[in-house]
């Protein structure tokens, strides 16, 4: 295949009436959206439609007039509101016909159930002749890549994910890197904790925020404040030395609160760090209802996980329960919280770790008081930190606040695997 121009911009149409009306949940436009940006094609947009031959018509014919490419799933199942190869036909402006090796291939996969094959599914082996059919292995709809006068291209995919995917990466996206898929491009991202976006905008300064080449730009994730540059070549200068140049700058104003980069979870980004100690961790958790293991999920390095009621008689201190204790201040510390060690500790025995974690929470004027204890080998160590909101997204901020205290805690391996010196938690 020849490229007459590169796809470098896209639009998705995600075609189907129980997409529209929320009877299905769309994952496809998010992946195939992931999977051209990675590629360095812009998406600029992206529609769902239902199952009407006008509506989907002019969604391509509108989309084609602005984009290079356009990529829809859904609309390629035999039956009557099944459009989307109707549609196509009728932009393109021309007729569908049966292609025998598609009717072959279709009638063979009913004779081998010994099925009678369904006429209606006939219309599964259409093409028309701006396009190829794309394999689909996984289903009885093969998808169409079809090619414009004007070098622009339209890729119709199946709707189930299970058959999207293959499709799109094995068949689609070859095809279109052939035709000169996308653009030299670049990108990273510096993951952020102890600080909310907009005092993360208010350091990087609007001038940084509005520059177009590279991109920085701020997102508030459920995991972190998240800062992405991105960048495209041009001339002599590569999209990943603009990228780089850009950074610097980036971590000049913020790198104080960068904990890791990409898409790194906190549970990765601390059992990274605990797998180069060779340490493992043990965690009692009050008040929380289980937001730390929530967070960490099921992973080998937490040997020992418990969580105790605010209220519970384990959580009691002197035998008095923590709602009965006089409320501290920010920047006092509760009764309770000169034995968060103690539970720290208990948990690190009774999980054979060497690292003992314990998190108390308590709502706090409309936030969240957490208190946070870790013990380790080289020490112990707490800290209390106030979290926005009190409930359940008062105690996930309160998760948060305890995996960046044990992150920062753990001392980096050295090159024999011990701690290195100078290290204390």
């Amino acid at each position: 295949m020849t490229a007459q121009r590169r796809l470098l911009t896209a639009e998705l149409l995600s075609v189907g009436t129980e997409v529209v009306v929320g009877e299905t949940r769309d994952t496809n436009a998010g992946e195939l959206g992931g999977s051209l940006t990675a590629a360095g094609v812009r998406v600029t947009r992206i529609t769902a439609l239902p199952d009407q031959l006008d509506t989907v018509a002019e969604a391509y014919r509108s989309a084609l007039s602005r984009v290079d490419l356009v990529v829809s799933t859904g609309g390629l199942g035999p039956t009557p509101d099944d459009l989307t190869r109707e549609a196509i036909a009728r932009v393109w402006n021309e007729e569908p016909v049966v292609d025998p090796s598609l009717e072959a291939w279709l009638r063979d996969l009913w004779a081998r159930r010994g099925i009678d094959f369904p006429s209606m599914n006939l219309k599964q082996a259409w093409l028309i002749p701006s396009a190829v059919a794309l394999a689909n292995p996984n289903g009885t709809a093969p998808g169409w890549l079809v090619s414009g006068r004007d070098g622009q291209v339209a890729v119709a995919l199946p709707g189930p994910p299970r058959e999207m995917r293959p499709m799109w990466a094995n068949e689609a996206l070859p095809r279109l890197v052939q035709l000169g898929l996308g653009a030299d491009i670049a990108s990273r991202t510096y993951r952020l904790a102890g600080i909310g976006e907009s005092q993360v905008a208010e350091l990087l300064g609007e001038s940084l925020l509005r520059s177009t080449e590279p991109t920085i730009a701020t997102y508030a994730r459920a995991e972190a404040v998240d800062v992405r540059i991105s960048a495209t070549g041009r001339g002599d200068r590569s999209a990943a030395s603009l990228v780089e140049e850009s950074a610097a700058v980036v971590l000049e104003h913020v790198g104080r609160y960068v904990w890791a980069t990409g898409t790194t979870t906190w549970s990765e980004a601390i059992g990274l760090r605990l797998a180069g100690l060779e340490w493992t961790v043990a965690i009692v958790e009050i008040g929380t209802a289980g937001s730390v293991a929530a967070l960490f999920g099921d992973v080998p390095w937490v040997r020992f996980g418990e969580s105790i009621a605010a209220d519970a008689p384990a959580a009691r201190v002197h035998g008095v329960p923590a709602s009965d204790r006089p409320a501290a201040t920010e920047h006092e510390t509760d009764a309770s919280d000169h034995d968060l060690p103690r539970f720290a500790e208990r948990a690190r025995e009774l999980g054979g770790s060497e690292v003992g974690l314990a998190v108390r929470t308590q709502a706090r004027a409309g936030d969240t008081a957490v208190s946070i204890a870790i013990v380790t080998p080289l020490g112990a160590r707490q800290v209390r930190r106030a979290v926005f909101l009190s409930g359940p997204m008062g105690r996930t901020r309160a998760a948060l606040a305890a995996a960046a205290v044990l992150l920062e805690s753990l001392p980096r391996a050295g090159h024999d695997g011990s701690p290195e010196s100078g290290s204390s938690a």
